[in-house]
């Protein structure tokens, strides 16, 4: 078996998506007599700040010799490849041990793409310590083949992770690339009716947003995913629209959560996303441009690892966020979260977040039992008096207070929503959960 990884083809401005070029070889690859397993869609740290779009790696698993699917691979890179944008720098890894076969140091490669910062160095030195053959291309910023850092670890996601979704993507003609796409709405909310939930973030409801239709300028026409493979297929064909030049089912860690690493606050690291318990400490403030922000305060028993560091974290939901932003302005102090979302300058930047206990009481001015009316202050340390009846109290009192939110993981709508972040339909979450559609 042969696994060619592919990355860093694309480009946010000029357009092409990895995942069309892969479709593309594994097509020659059957022109050419091989069979094709898997084709895999590898989502990677959505943190790196080089990533063209999604950070998408892609990975062919065929039984073509080594040089047959090196060669097939080279051809479709130099013809597709965007090689004019700074930020774009294509790489190629090509294995012959077989996809899961590979060595723990590439699959512990695999692994740590998902939350760590890897260096081109280390992934050129692992490939050669396998015997893999690589090459690398440059964009107009110099850096050759940056791409075999993502190939790379598509070639060891089918060892490192255990856990895959699907999704069919159809692709417009090629030369409409740049042009307004024609979708049928209406067809795309019906088949997302019929698909949920096995089918997810095909829409999002609340917006009136055919989620599954990016607006970058590549072939991508939409993309459908969700937890079966002719589920996702049934959906895809439903749609109406421009003419499909061709379509492909991607085997892809979307919708996993596999990028969240457990975390206490006072020991996060920027550009990590995390799983993170806390209690609110500042109460949420919406800020310029519609942002939300509340501050999230070590747990009762928490320590940092280093006593020197900050034991609070801001937690943000964008304006983008919507409807979540309601959500997260219900928090109170003293309610009890587990937050997750990306770490980046002492923010923690929500993706979704479960109320473990809420803060169901408040310290009020007392009202008077007599006449009903409220006490005013009898001076400093005084306690509360009746001015009209002279009845008085030692202080504040304890008042019941009705709670919008319920126990539960709350999540971003799909509009809003990472490719590798698990929306709560899927399930498998550890208490109630509050799904967006």
């Amino acid at each position: 078996m042969t696994v060619i990884g592919l990355d860093d083809t694309d480009s946010r401005t000029q357009g092409m998506c990895t995942t069309y070029l892969a479709a593309r070889v594994a097509e020659s690859i059957v022109d050419a007599g091989g069979q094709v397993t898997h084709t895999l869609l590898v989502r990677l740290n959505p943190a790196v700040k080089h990533k063209t779009r999604g950070n998408a790696a892609l990975a062919i698993h065929t039984d073509l010799p080594v040089a047959d699917a090196t060669g097939i691979a080279v051809k479709q890179i130099e013809s597709l490849a965007v090689d004019t944008d700074a930020r774009t720098s294509p790489g190629l890894v090509v294995a012959d041990d077989g996809s899961e076969t590979v060595p723990d140091a590439v699959a512990d490669f695999a692994a740590h793409a998902m939350c760590d910062q890897l260096s081109l160095t280390t992934a050129v030195d692992i490939a050669d310590a396998a015997g893999y053959e690589h090459r690398g291309w440059a964009g107009e910023s110099g850096v050759v083949g940056r791409g075999r850092i993502g190939a790379l670890a598509a070639v060891g996601a089918w060892t490192a992770f255990d856990e895959w979704t699907y999704e069919q993507i159809a692709y417009r003609e090629f030369d409409r690339c740049g042009s307004p796409r024609d979708v049928d709405l209406n067809s795309v909310f019906a088949a997302a009716d019929r698909g949920y939930p096995t089918v997810w973030d095909t829409v999002g409801r609340e917006a009136g947003q055919a989620v599954c239709v990016p607006n970058a300028p590549g072939p991508i026409l939409y993309g459908i995913r969700g937890d079966d493979p002719d589920a996702v297929a049934r959906v895809a064909d439903a749609i109406d629209s421009e003419t499909v030049e061709r379509t492909r089912c991607f085997v892809t860690n979307q919708g996993t959560d596999l990028h969240l690493q457990a975390g206490t606050l006072g020991s996060l690291h920027d550009g990590v996303a995390y799983r993170v318990d806390g209690v609110v400490t500042e109460p949420p403030n919406t800020r310029a441009g519609g942002h939300v922000f509340f501050t999230l305060g070590s747990s009762q028993g928490d320590s940092p690892d280093d006593g020197d560091s900050a034991t609070t974290a801001d937690c943000v939901a964008f304006e983008p966020t919507k409807q979540f932003r309601e959500r997260v302005r219900s928090l109170r102090v003293g309610d009890r979260l587990t937050v997750c979302g990306e770490y980046s300058d002492g923010t923690i930047k929500l993706e979704k977040f479960a109320v473990r206990a809420l803060h169901r009481t408040e310290r009020v001015t007392p009202t008077c039992g007599g006449c009903g009316r409220r006490m005013k202050s009898a001076g400093r340390g005084q306690g509360y008096r009746c001015r009209d009846c002279g009845t008085s109290v030692p202080g504040k009192v304890t008042r019941q207070i009705d709670r919008e939110l319920e126990q539960g993981w709350y999540e971003v709508p799909p509009s809003a929503r990472r490719h590798i972040a698990k929306p709560l339909v899927r399930g498998g979450f550890d208490a109630p959960t509050h799904p967006e559609r």
